[in-house]
């Protein structure tokens, strides 16, 4: 994972989908079992912050979830060894390959978005030397060759726009992409208090880490807001949303508020790694 990625045309507000329509194409169909709005409660006294319906806040919202007690697993089928810090695991597959670690799981959410709204012209990527790696190229059947800082792009394959296409170019841009290149390719969230469903607190390294929000809320009285953070992690593993270790009273939500550190389960990350998608 050692790449620069960037994402076109998108923003800190986001692309939104027509009312009602959010899909998720790797159920192929399926009903999820529940879903982080439907079945992970607010704290008591808060209300989930408004969203637009259709947006990347709101896919994201409503990201299916496995059966409740479901063990993160890894890509190879193994338990993780800390068991104790997830609230819930996202339905959807990790792949068979160590490649979907930490910001490769954030740039698939986002860019399964992408591909549900149809819009597999905004899906693309920049390898670590600069050379652009767009899924509208990929589909009509180049495929890139990559020799030291080189890339040369040849046709060797059929154009096909179908979901095993896409979910192997995902897999060929994991091997080129990390949290050192995804970090330097986003915007400063300056403002914690700004923060949206869809920002990233990101720290760019080898190794390095990211989360990604998934939910907020805010309490109508104090004007107080939490959100809730999923990641995956080191080896590949099954995206999973993160319990607060440091209030377990609040079991998932993590306050705004939470001063210059945030400090989850596995990682710490300062208020100023705060990031969101730019536009390009």
């Amino acid at each position: 994972m050692v790449a620069g990625v960037a994402f076109a045309l998108v923003t800190c507000i986001g692309l939104r989908a027509p009312a009602g329509t959010n899909t998720y194409p790797w159920l192929e169909g399926r009903a999820a079992v529940r879903s982080v709005a439907r079945d992970i409660p607010v704290p008591k006294g808060y209300v989930r912050t408004q969203v637009e319906s259709g947006s990347f806040a709101d896919w994201l919202r409503n990201l299916p979830l496995k059966e409740a007690g479901a063990q993160v697993l890894l890509f190879d089928g193994r338990k993780k060894p800390n068991q104790f810090i997830h609230e819930a695991v996202v339905d959807i597959d990790t792949g068979a390959a160590n490649l979907q670690q930490c910001a490769d799981a954030i740039m698939r959410l986002r860019a399964e978005y992408l591909f549900s709204l149809g819009m597999h012209d905004s899906i693309r990527f920049n390898f670590t030397n600069g050379n652009p790696a767009l899924f509208a190229r990929w589909r009509q059947g180049y495929r890139p060759l990559v020799k030291a800082n080189t890339v040369r792009w040849e046709r060797k394959a059929k154009a096909d726009s179908g979901y095993r296409t896409f979910r192997s170019y995902m897999d060929t841009v994991f091997k080129y992409a990390g949290t050192d290149s995804l970090s330097r390719e986003m915007e400063e969230q300056a403002d914690v208090k700004q923060m949206r469903i869809g920002d990233i607190f990101i720290r760019g390294g080898f190794p390095g880490h990211a989360v990604i929000v998934v939910d907020m809320a805010e309490n109508r009285e104090t004007g107080d807001k939490v959100f809730m953070i999923a990641q995956s992690y080191m080896p590949a593993q099954d995206i999973h949303i993160l319990k607060n270790l440091n209030d377990p009273t609040a079991a998932p939500w993590y306050s705004v508020a939470f001063g210059d550190q945030l400090r989850t389960p596995e990682w710490e990350f300062s208020r100023t790694q705060l990031k969101c998608f730019k536009n390009l």
